[in-house]
């Protein structure tokens, strides 16, 4: 949060296709709508952020083949890049972070790197440790090898949560040292092709978005033990795509009624309820633009971030059906994600 108490949104996007950088804005506390405000563009593709707890420092991967990781302090409309970037893992596409640690999925490289932070929320100068995934999956043109693509701390903040679309499975592992001790993996349905995992706000389930086949996996997780076990599976559109329908992201309502799934190519955004260990699909609604690749919820609505089209589009959700309305945009080229302070 700004200084003053005043909510900001801090908005990625890639610079390779034009896109503007991290951009800040402003959001509006009853109708969440977003006004932008100016950005800081010497990052190549921060196409993913996330903030510190105390959301003071805002973090950013760049999705380049030599991927790396930057940390801007944020202290005004502008967010100040603290340091230089740090070198992880090839083509990163998420971060999280835990535990003095900012941590990034390396897509390209398959990989998990592990950055320290110090005491002032700053990245020290090198990674402490990467953990390599290995493995495949029988869709040759995506999963000749492991690709992670998000990585997070459970609920209860004792595992590390990485998903790889290349081998078709949930890692678990323990933050140890600065580095990830390997644990347990969990495989799920062979082609499915998962790419993002959002816990439920009870922290006994998880839902696995997969991008391959557009549905979503549930999970009963237990954080004693650290074990992952896959239950059902959802599909997320009404029926047969006519085209390209590749998921993207999940949000869980804070009351954890509902979930919610972006689809690129459909581009819809889906309603699914949820019903003890299972998900009832509700319906989908358009997502507002072209290609949505990141979904957030935050005060009674959702935004967008729409690749192709080139905006965040928000929503108000009805807290009763969960159904999102439609009430805005701002346009944001190549906008990749969204998070809210």
């Amino acid at each position: 949060m700004a200084d003053g108490g005043q909510r900001r949104a801090f908005i990625g996007s890639f610079t390779a296709a034009g896109g503007p950088g991290v951009v800040t804005a402003a959001v509006d506390p009853d109708s969440g709508a977003l006004t932008l405000l100016n950005g800081v563009d010497g990052l190549p593709d921060p196409s993913y952020l996330a903030l510190a707890p105390d959301g003071r420092m805002l973090y950013a991967v760049s999705e380049r083949a030599d991927g790396a990781v930057a940390a801007f302090r944020v202290d005004g409309d502008v967010p100040r890049p603290v340091g230089q970037p740090v070198r992880v893992g090839g083509g990163p596409t998420h971060l999280g972070v835990h535990a003095g640690h900012v941590l990034t999925a390396d897509y390209g490289s398959g990989s998990v790197t592990v950055v320290p932070l110090r005491p002032d929320g700053s990245l020290a100068p090198t990674a402490s440790g990467t953990f390599q995934h290995t493995g495949s999956g029988p869709y040759v043109p995506r999963q000749q090898g492991p690709h992670a693509h998000q990585v997070q701390a459970d609920p209860s903040g004792r595992w590390i949560v990485s998903v790889d679309l290349g081998t078709d499975s949930v890692r678990v592992c323990a933050l140890k040292e600065g580095g990830l001790v390997p644990h347990r993996e969990t495989p799920l349905r062979p082609g499915s092709g998962p790419r993002h995992l959002a816990f439920h706000p009870a922290g006994a389930y998880a839902y696995v978005v997969n991008e391959l086949s557009p549905t979503v996996t549930v999970c009963r997780w237990e954080a004693e033990d650290g074990v992952l076990r896959p239950l059902t599976e959802t599909p997320v559109l009404p029926g047969a795509p006519a085209g390209d329908a590749y998921p993207s992201g999940i949000v869980v309502s804070p009351d954890g009624r509902f979930v919610w799934t972006a689809t690129r190519g459909e581009d819809v955004l889906s309603v699914l309820a949820v019903e003890g260990e299972t998900l009832r699909p509700a319906g989908t609604v358009p997502c507002g633009g072209h290609w949505p690749r990141a979904l957030t919820a935050s005060g009674g609505h959702l935004y967008v971030a729409n690749e192709r089209s080139g905006d965040v589009t928000w929503f108000a959700v009805d807290p009763a059906t969960g159904w999102p309305r439609r009430a805005g945009a701002v346009q944001v080229t190549a906008a990749s994600c969204v998070v809210l302070g």
